[in-house]
Order: C-alpha cells, then sequence, then structure tokens
C-alpha cells in the first residue's frame, strides 16, 4: 500500500462524488490532496481504513460534460493510469470541485516545472448499457452468454472475437491488456516505423479483467478519517 502521509502533502477537500461505472452510476468517497486524487468505496460507520485509489494530480485533466436527463453536473477525470466521469450533487459543488483540481494541478505543474502530455492518456470506458451489439464489428449481439469487453486502448465495448489482441500500455497496467481489432491494427502499424512493445494474443485461459473495471486501478493507500456528508469540503 502507498501511504499518504508525506512531506508537503496537504489535504485540500473532500466529499462524494458519483461515479459512472462500467454497469451502473456509484458513489464514491474523493480526497483532493495538493498532489493526489484519492478515491474508493464510501467507508461502513466506525469502519477506519478502507482501500483506496490513487491518481498522480500532475497527469489530471478535467473535460466538461454535458447534462443528461438523469445525470448532471458532470465532468471527466482524465489521466494515463485512469479515466472516468463524475457528477457533483449541486452545479456549485461541481464548481468547486474542479476549481481546486485545476488549481492543485496548476500550482503541481508549476513548482516541478513540467508540461502535461495528453497522448498516452487513458480513455473513458464506454458503460455496458450503451451497447447492445459490438462496436467494432456492428454484428454481434451481446447477452449473458455472450460477454461484453472494453477496449483499454480507446474504451469501446466491443466483443470477444474483436478484442482477442493484447498490447503492453505501459501507463496502465506492466502486463499487455486486451484491445479491440481496431487499435491493434493502429498499434502495429505504428511499431513497423517506431519501436514499440510487441504485442500478444488472448489465450482461451486469459481472463477479460471486466470484473474489476469499476476500480481497476492497484495503487492503493489508507484513509484514517473520512466525512459522510456530501458536499465538497475545503480545508485551510
Amino acid at each position: 500500500m502507498q501511504p499518504l502521509k508525506v512531506p508537503g502533502r496537504v489535504l485540500v477537500g473532500e466529499g462524494v462524488l458519483t461515479k459512472l461505472c462500467r454497469k451502473r452510476p456509484k458513489p464514491r468517497q474523493f480526497f483532493l490532496f495538493n498532489d493526489i486524487l484519492v478515491y474508493g468505496n464510501i467507508l461502513i460507520s466506525k469502519k477506519k481504513y478502507n482501500q483506496q485509489h490513487i491518481i498522480s494530480l500532475e497527469d489530471v485533466k478535467l473535460e466538461n460534460v454535458d447534462d443528461e436527463i438523469t445525470l448532471r453536473n458532470g465532468w471527466k477525470i482524465i489521466s494515463p493510469k485512469k479515466s472516468f466521469v463524475v457528477y457533483a450533487a449541486t452545479t456549485t459543488e461541481k464548481t468547486q470541485w474542479m476549481s481546486h483540481i485545476k488549481k492543485c494541478v496548476n500550482d503541481l505543474l508549476l513548482k516541478r516545472g513540467i508540461t502535461q502530455d495528453t497522448a498516452n492518456d487513458s480513455p473513458v470506458w464506454v458503460p455496458d448499457d450503451e451497447a447492445t451489439v459490438c462496436m467494432h464489428c456492428r454484428k454481434y449481439q451481446f447477452s449473458v452468454i455472450n460477454r461484453r469487453h472494453h477496449c483499454r486502448k480507446c474504451g469501446k465495448v466491443v466483443c470477444g472475437p474483436c478484442s482477442d489482441q493484447k498490447w503492453l500500455l505501459p501507463q496502465q497496467s506492466s502486463k499487455p491488456i486486451r484491445i479491440c481489432l481496431s487499435c491493434y491494427n493502429e498499434l502495429s502499424s505504428a511499431k513497423s516505423t517506431n519501436a514499440g512493445p510487441p504485442p500478444a494474443a488472448l489465450g482461451a485461459e486469459d481472463s477479460s479483467g471486466e470484473d474489476s473495471s469499476d476500480d481497476d486501478d492497484t495503487n492503493y493507500a489508507n484513509v484514517d478519517t473520512v466525512s459522510q456528508d456530501e458536499q465538497f469540503q475545503t480545508y485551510d
């Protein structure tokens, strides 16, 4: 587990946001520090610790999301490791979250004298219910037996035959991960002119990795205290 208590790290704010997960939106507790963003399941009363997921703020970009009928006040949190959509309870809370995250990111980049690179950002996964057929071949009908899979390069929902290749995307995983045929062909073409990681075919025994798609980051940390208040709380 990665410790949260490091010199110079300050808790800026916390609150509950609705994270758009693969199967359905779910409430998640978010903690904004001056250099990292931490999120995870809401803690049960009297339970002191919980596994949390960590994203470095120097890699984070924000992108507004238009309101829908049932989901409002949303925005994308984009990074090389993980990208997803979150929704706040109110417009004011959304504004607070976005402004504080942007300030922390800008201050961190200025302090470290670096600029952001968007070339290797992870995609925001298309939710399962937005695809009844494979988004690659447009023919394969999904069902209880015919499972949905997500391409780790573009985020589209695809069938097994259209995602039977893997590729090493170091920003997301230390092992080759599932990609669709379109992305495989694109990466293979790029590899012919630029040295790149070797492709790998998915064997019959390989898991799609979809079961943990909600929160599949591998960096964890312990948070000592947590508030159940849904409003964004700031700390001076």
